[in-house]
């Protein structure tokens, strides 16, 4: 492949975007995209397969700028591809309500595969985006019909590499031989604070090829010819391959090769000196008809083989309309799921019920697939009658994350951002601390990602505080735009599944028992998609009072009831499985299953109180755990603790015999 001056002037056109839009906000990193545009144009011109009219397009190449510091450069390639970004949306960078934020956000920005920033987590991303290539090219190509055959590209820099969550992530490529995950690695030397030996001596290369990656260095990062046939090398490796290209940060400016120019605005003399180094005579945010000329060539080649994929796609769906209509599709359909009364009529952990559910909406919703943080065994989450995903049968659906809950997590949201199938992970509940990264990027995100989390509570017993969450619940309910479910019973884990089934633009996480709860009698699949609803009314028009509970606590509320009004008490019980769907529904509404005249209010829950105050007020008391658990038999620990009927009998009639407690003067 032969390079020219007019490319390397292209080049340059990405330079000098990226920094007049850093310039004009006064705030940016110009570090990366002066080093990586050379990287970045091959890649994008000579290799990656879109089309801007269509950016949804189920076969396009995925990029993900890991490095999401790196914005400005991947701005100006959008915008220099005919992407919806114009020149004033360039001069808004970083601006409140702009659509060139300050990391890039799929949400935010056209073309945009995902949001990145979080250092780490863009390669972790990238590797469930090529694992949800490799799956769908599986199970719905046929002889003669490449529908699914892209590539996954990512660019990544030093610190990604040193976040532990890279290390989960390229294991897991190298073990599931993701061959068509290509990272480029801008290997500058530099971090943040200064030289990368400060806090890094590790040999990236030999960490990739143990991983059981191939491995390309390229030692001059300007040379376009080198990082071509790296890249086109990379292509025809039978592994995921590892590009590390040698740049020195900020090339072209006064300050390059120091962590001066990583996260600095240049200013104004800087600026010009980077000037007269590139020779660039063009004004800020000017480009000539030329510069536009060789992108547009670049968009019309790649719009002609567009078009002839769409070709062969809609030959394609009509010989195999059938798997077209299955495999590219990530909604589900829980028509046909049911609930066996009998089966549940003895006490169940929801976590087996869960099971059940999983198996009947995996057998008719062929594109349902996940994994386990090797916890199959115990989340109980694995497909039954279907295959481990591997290399040599990438068309199973039981993935073996292994333990890598936060690589696990990010795969699952990249599979998420693919689109076509729909992908869960599961692991311990109190091991959601190693998720919460992901699951918050998954919201910011607006993935329909699904958390199965299983053993919820102290009853995980002879384990002890080590596995029994405590404060997990309300780290993840403060989380904006997740639903986080705790089904109390069979028909509330089928409510769960139906909020799942109903949901495209959040997370749900599913927080399960591994304690037998017992089936009740007026639990609703309609009150778990309203996040609260009385599941056991007073008797009288006015109750004395309301005792909320959640999960396995419900069933013990609703003992506590009986024994209360045998104390002359009349109170209801209210199930609360999802706090945050509750605050969704109307005042009127919450208002129905919440009274505000009713302030005798006791929460029961196994976990800390932090967030009860809410729904108990000033004046009602919050059953809960504010220290670590213990360990010890199950049901030992729980009654340790305070949780059985005398417990919340005697809390309530003390909170009833406070507030009428004559005044003393």
């Amino acid at each position: 492949m032969m390079f020219t001056k007019k490319d390397m002037t292209a080049v340059d056109a990405i330079r000098f975007l990226s920094v007049d839009m850093i310039q004009q906000a006064n705030s940016g990193h110009p570090g990366l995209p002066l080093d990586a545009a050379p990287m970045a144009y091959v890649l994008w011109e000579k290799f990656l397969q879109f089309n801007p009219k269509d950016t949804d397009w189920l076969n396009r190449d995925r990029f993900v700028l890991s490095a999401g510091h790196g914005s400005s450069m991947l701005y100006s390639l959008l915008h220099l591809n005919q992407f919806d970004l114009s020149i004033d949306d360039l001069k808004q960078f970083r601006q409140l309500g702009s659509k060139t934020p300050g990391h890039p956000e799929v949400t935010e920005t056209t073309g945009v595969d995902a949001t990145t920033g979080p250092l780490g987590q863009g390669i972790g991303m990238a590797v469930g985006m090529a694992m949800a290539e490799k799956h769908l090219a599986a199970v719905v190509n046929r002889p003669g019909y490449p529908v699914v055959d892209h590539y996954t590209y990512a660019l990544v820099g030093d610190g990604d590499l040193m976040e532990g969550i890279s290390h989960e992530a390229i294991n897991l490529a190298g073990d599931k031989q993701l061959n068509k995950l290509i990272v480029l690695y801008d290997s500058n030397d530099v971090s943040l604070d200064g030289p990368l030996n400060l806090s890094a001596n590790d040999t990236v290369s030999e960490r990739f090829k143990a991983a059981q990656w191939d491995y390309e260095r390229v030692s001059d990062g300007n040379n376009l010819t080198d990082i071509y046939a790296a890249i086109d090398r990379a292509k025809k490796n039978g592994k995921p391959t590892l590009i590390e290209v040698k740049t020195v940060i900020g090339y072209g400016t006064p300050d390059a090769g120091t962590n001066k120019v990583h996260g600095s605005v240049l200013g104004v003399e800087n600026v010009a000196k980077m000037r007269e180094f590139y020779d660039w005579q063009a004004a800020p945010f000017e480009i000539n008809r030329g510069i536009y000329q060789t992108y547009a060539d670049f968009v019309k080649q790649k719009q002609r083989r567009y078009a002839a994929w769409q070709q062969m796609f809609r030959d394609y769906r009509k010989k195999y309309p059938a798997v077209a209509t299955a495999y590219l599709d990530n909604t589900l359909d829980l028509d046909q799921v049911t609930l066996d009364d009998a089966k549940y009529a003895q006490p169940t952990a929801t976590r087996a019920i869960n099971a059940d559910i999983l198996q009947q909406i995996a057998a008719t919703n062929v594109n349902l697939w996940g994994g386990a943080a090797d916890l199959f065994a115990s989340n109980k989450t694995a497909i039954d009658d279907a295959c481990a995903f591997t290399p040599l049968n990438p068309k199973g659906r039981n993935v073996y994350f292994g333990v890598r809950e936060f690589g696990m997590a990010a795969a699952v949201n990249g599979i998420n951002l693919h689109g076509n199938t729909r992908a869960f992970c599961s692991t311990f509940f109190v091991f959601s601390d190693y998720l919460k990264p992901a699951i918050r990027l998954a919201a910011l995100q607006q993935l329909p990602s699904t958390f199965i989390l299983t053993h919820d509570s102290l009853a995980v017993g002879e384990d002890g505080p080590t596995h029994e969450p405590i404060e997990q619940l309300a780290m993840l309910r403060s989380i904006p735009n997740v639903n986080v479910i705790r089904p109390a019973d069979a028909t509330e884990t089928l409510g769960a599944w139906q909020m799942v089934a109903e949901t495209d633009d959040r997370p749900n996480i599913l927080v399960l028992t591994r304690q037998k709860v017992p089936a009740l009698e007026n639990s609703s699949t309609d009150g778990v998609k309203h996040g609260a609803y009385v599941i056991s009314p007073a008797q009288g028009e006015v109750s004395d009072g309301i005792l909320i509970a959640t999960g396995s606590e419900v069933s013990l509320a609703l003992a506590a009831q009986e024994r209360l009004l045998a104390d002359g008490y009349d109170v209801a019980v209210v199930s609360m499985p999802s706090m945050e769907r509750f605050r969704e529904q109307s005042a009127a509404y919450q208002e129905s299953v919440l009274p505000a005249s009713v302030t005798m209010r006791v929460s029961i829950e196994m976990s800390s109180a932090f967030g009860w105050g809410e729904f108990t007020g000033t004046t009602g008391r919050n059953m809960s755990v504010d220290t670590f658990g213990a360990s010890g038999d199950g049901n030992a620990v729980m009654e340790h603790f305070g949780f059985n009927p005398h417990a919340v009998v005697t809390t309530f009639e003390s909170l009833w015999a406070d507030a009428h407690a004559p005044l003393s003067v």
